[in-house]
């Protein structure tokens, strides 16, 4: 039975084996950014950033009371 099982395996590990298989790479360059960004243009992003993560949440949790008031009108 594990020679069988072993020869199941080698069939299936032979074409990674032989390098048959296709490699891709990607090709990164890193350097520094073209135009430095500036404290505006940093502070900018981190609000947008800030409100569109933090914004939902914010709101389903100051209108809780209303989404609980709906929610056992409707079940009535």
């Amino acid at each position: 039975m594990s020679g069988l099982l072993r020869g199941l395996a080698r069939v299936r590990a032979a074409p990674v084996l032989r390098g048959s298989t296709i490699t891709q790479r990607a090709n990164l360059v890193t350097r520094p950014a073209k135009e430095a960004l500036g404290p505006v243009e940093t502070t900018a992003a981190l609000a947008i950033f800030t409100l569109a993560i933090l914004g939902p949440a914010g709101w389903v949790l100051s209108n809780l009371e209303n989404y609980k008031k709906r929610d056992s009108v409707e079940s009535e």
